[in-house]
């Protein structure tokens, strides 16, 4: 099944990449990530993060066409259903991409089950599930800080 993100997948880095470069160097900056670390990335997209972080990425996308531009290993799925055991990931990310999840709760109920203790979760300020998203992280996340960036907040979990 063919997605929307699929569909623009051919124009998404001349569209987005610039925005979401500048959101995973905050992240970068705010989040203690080494080389030995293993990230993982849900809502992938091409793979920006590589450009980004040194370390081993595993990135997660439902967009067949946006996973085939990815430098690292991908796997196609939903954020609600990750294909790894409990606390596999030092790390794991998800940028502007919660509001998109079929079923937010459970997607970060995901993330949080196969992620260790770091995370950083940016949320599209102007998505109609934007309080709900944020209440949602805040009480079951550890946030440490929070960055007001221009398109989303920006929440550093640690």
């Amino acid at each position: 099944m063919r997605t929307y993100f699929d569909e623009i997948a051919e124009g998404y880095e001349e569209l987005y990449k610039e925005e979401q470069l500048k959101k995973l160097r905050i992240i970068k900056d705010n989040l203690r990530i080494a080389p030995e670390d293993l990230m993982l990335d849900v809502g992938c997209g091409p793979g920006f993060v590589a450009e980004v972080f040194d370390c081993r990425i595993i990135g997660l996308d439902p967009s067949e066409e946006l996973l085939k531009k990815c430098s690292f290993e991908t796997i196609r799925c939903e954020a609600e259903d990750i294909p790894f055991p409990d606390n596999h990931f030092d790390v794991v990310i998800s940028v502007t991409s919660i509001h998109n999840f079929d079923n937010y709760k459970t997607g970060l109920l995901e993330i949080k089950r196969v992620g260790k203790d770091r995370f950083a979760f940016t949320v599209l300020k102007n998505s109609k599930k934007f309080n709900d998203i944020k209440d949602f992280i805040e009480k079951n996340f550890s946030v440490k800080k929070t960055i007001d960036e221009k398109i989303d907040l920006i929440l550093i979990c640690a």
